[in-house]
């Protein structure tokens, strides 16, 4: 094979993951001008463009498309190959890359990779932010962090955290005007704070349960956030109910600056599970962070 095909492959993939020639020159060790003059012979060689660039944006032709299909699962396997090569004879090494919601970076990754990554100075771990269901297979994620255990196929689900509740909250000052609902269909009256998912672009359905009794209840209200640390602040500041994870909410309420409500149809649930392709099972950097990160039994 031609070292140009697979050094200029590599870069192709890198620029179809990053979609941006900057980060994904400097993930390469490359300039960008360089990157780019790569980008172009293999272009030439090929005879086809793979990208359509404007000043602001890096996008895949379809014939891109279709190559990077092709070929990113298999650079993949090399790279995870290499690596398990290397940490054979000696330490996990490698980058992991992890997308979780806010709430899971800051109450679970967070305070475990402190413990983690000084016993494993070569793994990197780079977390994602991303309140949607990203598919970590096609964007090349390693792992994901997500509430439960309803995972697609091929998918391994370890344990990470508590169970987990969500709580209804609002500001005394709210109640002043309005009376305190007492079932979830009297959301229907109030004005609520939502959140808005990325994957389908809809608003999250407030989830409730009592004695076996499951209820969805699609509120309706003035604001609409992508993260629940601006709902938290919108409820402090008496601008409508907000459905938030309960360690959020706790503090202000003991302070009295927040009021629960529906409490007794609030009920735990599974907490959060890493979730990872059962191809990436052999990684021995994964299977580091899995077992540094997994609840006891």
């Amino acid at each position: 094979m031609d070292r140009r095909n697979l050094s200029d492959l590599i870069g192709f993939v890198t620029l179809a993951r990053e979609r941006n020639f900057t980060r994904a020159a400097a993930q390469l060790g490359l300039t960008q001008s360089a990157l780019s003059h790569n980008i172009r012979d293999l272009e030439a060689r090929l005879r086809l463009r793979l990208f359509q660039r404007t000043t602001r944006s890096v996008a895949l032709t379809e014939a891109g498309e279709r190559l990077y299909a092709s070929v990113g699962d298999h650079l993949d396997s090399l790279a995870d190959a290499l690596n398990a090569v290397a940490s054979s004879s000696g330490r996990p090494s490698g980058t992991l890359r992890i997308t979780a919601a806010e709430h899971a970076a800051r109450t679970v990754l967070g305070p475990k990779l402190r413990d983690f990554l000084p016993r494993f100075p070569d793994i990197r771990v780079e977390v994602t932010i991303d309140y949607g269901l990203v598919d970590i297979v096609r964007e090349r994620y390693d792992a994901g962090v997500r509430l439960g255990e309803m995972l697609a196929n091929d998918m391994i689900a370890v344990r990470i955290g508590p169970d987990f509740r969500m709580v209804v909250v609002a500001s005394p000052d709210y109640f002043k005007s309005r009376p305190v609902p007492h079932v979830p269909g009297d959301l229907t009256d109030h004005n609520c704070i939502n959140l808005r998912l990325p994957t389908y672009g809809g608003l999250y359905a407030w989830e409730f349960e009592k004695a076996g009794q499951k209820m969805k209840v699609r509120v309706q209200g003035q604001l609409v956030f992508n993260n629940s640390p601006m709902m938290l602040d919108a409820a402090l500041g008496g601008l409508g109910l907000a459905y938030l994870p309960e360690d959020s909410a706790r503090p202000h309420v003991e302070a009295g600056r927040l009021v629960p409500v529906l409490d007794d149809w609030c009920e735990p649930f599974a907490g959060y599970h890493l979730y990872y392709p059962s191809r990436k099972e052999n990684s021995p950097a994964l299977a580091a962070l899995v077992d540094a990160m997994r609840v006891p039994a």
